[in-house]
């Protein structure tokens, strides 16, 4: 089955320029920020007009590319560096690639700084536009038996290069024998009510949202085959993290006997970490919660725990789908391995 003609970019680049699709927007309206340099990409981070681990990674260095070309010189580089890293601290991306376009400039040195750091985020862009292709081939392949899917948050092309990680598999597996999605609303913000389904949408794939607290008795019902999602960081034991609700939905397809897959690029993963519980979980903002579309939910004063993510055991997974291959299941000796390839 062909999936409809309606790419998606979340972000344009010229060589020079760089404006973001502002996902806080989204559905409602298609608002294009142009960003400048260090500052104004870390802000956009910080909202959420930027999200996704792999987008966010493509961006920021972008972002610090742009700095550097505005006042060359090392201390820029650092500073814009420093102000990047602390915009987001649970997704690896991030970190990943500012250190590598650091790495690059402070090479280069003063003279040529800016076009090296160009370069660096240039194929780092490059690099993975061209993952999520390869994902969505090794994704496909695993999910080969799955007709029903349900997935979290959003994956797609507004969260990372090319077509996305875990909704790129999604894609393809529709392209090759026609998928329904279940694709959980994903509260606090709603990045799969408000993202997922547009993407689903455009492309001409049946789905329906539900909301987070059901996924679980609908897995149950046996009306799902799979669940896929994506990673913010994986912990060099194979332990994830990803948007919060995640763990639910491992422990549901467990107990259902279904497989849960994780899809993301090695850039994802974090071999500094032996395991999940090392890995820093954001904690947002309680107006996030205590607030939908503006209008106040509860009542005042009360208080809220907010955090973004949570961590999936790697003994949950079933397989963890790179560009360079799947882990099935995910162990240290496989992500080591993996990293390898």
């Amino acid at each position: 089955m062909a999936v409809a003609a309606s790419p998606i970019a979340a972000l344009r680049w010229d060589g020079r320029a760089l404006a973001v699709l502002d996902q806080t927007a989204l559905p409602a309206r298609e608002v294009w920020l142009e960003l400048t340099g260090a500052a104004d990409t870390a802000a956009a981070i910080r909202r959420l007009a930027v999200r996704g681990a792999p987008l966010i990674g493509i961006v920021a260095a972008y972002g610090l590319a742009l700095e550097v070309a505005r006042r060359p010189g090392l201390g820029t580089l650092e500073d814009g560096a420093e102000l990047l890293v602390a915009a987001r601290p649970t997704a690896v991306n991030l970190a990943w690639a500012v250190e590598r376009v650091r790495a690059a400039a402070r090479g280069a040195g003063v003279a040529t700084m800016a076009a090296a750091a160009r370069a660096e985020a240039q194929r780092i862009h490059a690099a993975e536009d061209a993952a999520s292709g390869a994902i969505a081939r090794h994704g496909a392949e695993v999910l080969a038996d799955a007709r029903r899917i349900v997935t979290i948050c959003n994956t797609g092309a507004l969260a990372a290069g090319g077509t996305g990680t875990a909704l790129a598999v999604i894609l393809e597996r529709h392209r090759r024998d026609g998928v329904r999605v279940l694709a959980c609303e994903t509260r606090p913000l709603l990045q799969g009510a408000r993202l997922t389904a547009w993407e689903l949408q455009r492309a001409g794939v049946p789905h329906e949202i539900v909301v987070d607290s059901a996924a679980a008795g609908l897995i149950r019902r046996g009306e799902a085959d799979a669940v896929i999602a994506g990673c913010d960081r994986v912990a060099s034991n194979g332990d994830v993290a990803n948007k919060v609700g995640t763990y639910g939905l491992a422990l549901a397809a467990r107990a259902a006997g279904i497989p849960f897959v994780i899809a993301g690029p090695t850039s994802s993963i974090d071999p500094a970490l032996g395991h999940g519980d090392q890995i820093a979980i954001e904690e947002r903002g309680a107006g996030e919660v205590l607030e939908l579309g503006g209008v106040a939910i509860a009542p005042p004063g009360t208080a809220v725990r907010n955090p973004a993510f949570d961590v999936t055991p790697a003994e949950l997974i079933t397989a963890l789908v790179t560009e360079r291959g799947v882990v099935a299941p995910p162990t240290t000796a496989g992500v080591a391995e993996l990293l390898q390839r």
